[in-house]
């Protein structure tokens, strides 16, 4: 019965996790990165010489993230730009990680039941429903969507698999008081996949030294020298990814300036982060993809000073515990600890928290649960608690799962599109600025531009300096044909930020359009000299070109837009448009010197 039970169990895991999240499977592609990261990155697009080269050499919105960037290049080789096999496989890599953290959670409830109640003729029962009821909890939670359903995100789930693959190892490693070499050198191999899948595994050296003090009781047997000394590895891992990921985010997104928010500011934001995912985790309600972060924060408003407050308050009470109760205080470290990267410190992006952030930091938190239905079901086969009681907490462990479960396949549903993501998060919280944005975007790519506006303007409203949303909304102007309006809008949105690359192309583009041709020039150069690969950019500077050359008859430019559809073919060599343009003016120019040659 016991090894079937120990067959069964990660089975059923593997299939909870998977069913759990079975709506996902027909979502589409969302204006969340998605188009950046996957449909529109021809990096991306198979596993050829060209496309490795880009992974292992690129970065796009301040990741590095090569191993990801391979994943996705295996779902296109194997089937384009289907999403369902990009959902696919993140569907199967979070089953595999509630299944690896099944193992995970087995081992550490029994190093924990031996540490508090030393009985080796204890039988194994107890310990692998307590593994199976923390690892489902991590598996079916609705906090799990964002990572699991969001394609994106893969980088999450491929990350989290290395890291939990990495501890699995280190746990078989430590097996006996002298570690061997082998399940080290996988651990660290791990490891440093899981960095080169996303930088937020980071903390793992911190990690395995937490669970040396407690529940493996190894600093307590060899001591804090020999265990630290045993971490040197991991940690040099660990920091030449996190070096590598510091200067990926500078160069690309950027790091929030303390200018805009202080120390103070930064110290509220972090303690805001470190209760925000627990406190989802118990309450799992409304959520939505982005927690945006308030235009100016005021450390001394209620929002953050209660979570300051109630942070020191936990954490003091969980020291005070440590020795009755020291499964609680690690459980809490192990949260604080992977949410560090993320916290206020080093911040970057317009959140103030992610549901996806919670993908391990939560890990402790479901090990507790699983913690105390091993002690009920012990102290149960030692007939220390009348049946009623155990039958009772067990039923209770199975509703909280199923209630689980359900949220989650209903908030799956909500990553089916665009529009249905963003009309959902507006309706949470009216006050995200990008939230609006999106929702504008969703409706602009069904040429809604009337709609469209309207979501642009309410995100503009909240935030009057971006720059970005002006540049939306002359984009709903033109849409309507309202080109007065759209030109006076992208000044603003020049004046807001002058080098703006969609701003910039966008009036080079409506000035081409309305039979300004030359006026478009100067804004189609600096647009190029930026970035000469946003999008449709090459097309309209070359037809702007051709334009003028064909009305005043100047070859130089029909060459340079012909040279500028070249320069954007070797990029892009997919790009059908570029190709019909550049055809046709290859096929025109050799008319033209077969006419001069007769």
């Amino acid at each position: 019965m016991s090894i079937a039970r120990r067959a069964l169990l990660p089975i059923l895991v593997f299939a909870v996790a998977f069913l759990t999240f079975w709506p996902g499977l027909t979502g589409e592609f969302v204006n969340w990165d998605d188009h950046d990261n996957i449909v529109n990155n021809p990096g991306v697009h198979g596993l050829g010489r060209a496309q490795l080269e880009w992974m292992w050499t690129s970065a796009v919105l301040g990741h590095y993230i090569p191993l990801t960037w391979m994943s996705f290049g295996l779902n296109f080789a194997l089937g384009g730009l289907n999403p369902r096999g990009y959902h696919l496989v993140n569907l199967l890599l979070h089953a595999a990680n509630a299944t690896l953290f099944f193992w995970i959670a087995r081992r550490l409830l029994r190093a924990a039941r031996s540490s508090d109640t030393p009985d080796e003729a204890a039988s194994p029962g107890p310990v692998d429903f307590g593994a199976a009821f923390a690892a489902l909890l991590f598996a079916v939670h609705p906090l799990r969507v964002e990572s699991v359903v969001w394609i994106t995100e893969r980088k999450d789930v491929l990350s989290a698999f290395f890291f939990l693959l990495s501890i699995l190892a280190y746990l078989r490693s430590v097996a006996t008081e002298t570690i061997r070499p082998v399940w080290r050198g996988l651990s660290l191999l791990a490891f440093a996949a899981a960095l080169l899948s996303k930088a937020s595994a980071m903390p793992l050296p911190a990690v395995l030294l937490l669970l040396d003090a407690y529940p493996l009781g190894r600093i307590r047997r060899l001591g804090w020298r020999r265990c630290l000394l045993e971490k040197l590895p991991w940690a040099v891992i660990g920091a030449a990814g996190a070096l590598l990921a510091l200067t990926v985010v500078l160069k690309g997104t950027g790091v929030t300036g303390y200018e805009s928010y202080g120390v103070a500011a930064r110290v509220a934001m972090t303690a805001y982060a470190f209760m925000f995912y627990p406190a989802r985790w118990l309450w799992p309600v409304q959520l939505i993809p982005l927690y945006e972060l308030p235009p100016r924060l005021d450390p001394f408003s209620t929002r953050f000073v209660v979570p300051m407050v109630a942070f020191v308050l936990i954490t003091a009470a969980l020291i005070a515990l440590r020795k009755r109760w020291p499964a609680g205080l690690a459980a809490w470290t192990l949260s604080v600890v992977m949410l560090l990267p993320i916290s206020g410190a080093v911040h970057s992006g317009h959140q103030l928290a992610h549901d996806r952030y919670s993908y391990l930091s939560s890990l402790g938190l479901a090990l507790l649960l699983g913690g105390g239905l091993t002690r009920l079901l012990d102290a149960d086969m030692r007939r220390r608690l009348g049946p009623v009681i155990v039958r009772s907490v067990a039923l209770g462990a199975a509703v909280l799962v199923l209630m689980l479960g359900v949220a989650t396949w209903d908030q799956s549903k909500i990553w089916q599109d665009s529009e249905t993501l963003w009309r959902w998060a507006v309706a949470i919280d009216p006050q995200c600025a990008v939230c609006w944005n999106n929702f504008g975007t969703s409706l602009t790519a069904q040429k809604r531009h009337p709609e469209a506006e309207e979501a642009y303007r309410r995100a503009l409203g909240l935030r009057p300096k971006r720059a970005t949303v002006a540049n939306n909304i002359a984009t709903a102007l033109h849409g309507q044909r309202k080109d007065v309006e759209a030109e006076e809008m992208l000044r603003l949105a020049l004046k807001l930020d002058p080098n703006l690359t969609g701003a910039l192309a966008n009036m080079g583009a409506l000035y081409a359009q309305t039979g300004r041709l030359a006026e478009s020039l100067p804004y189609f150069r600096r647009a190029w000299a930026q970035d000469p690969y946003f999008a449709n950019l090459a097309h309209d500077y070359a037809a702007a070109l051709l334009e003028i050359a064909k009305s005043e008859r100047e070859a130089g430019r029909g060459i340079q837009a012909m040279a500028l559809l070249q320069e954007t073919l070797v990029v892009s060599p997919a790009d059908t448009e570029a190709r019909r343009q550049l055809d046709a003016m290859t096929a025109t120019r050799t008319r033209a010197a077969a006419r001069s040659d007769r």
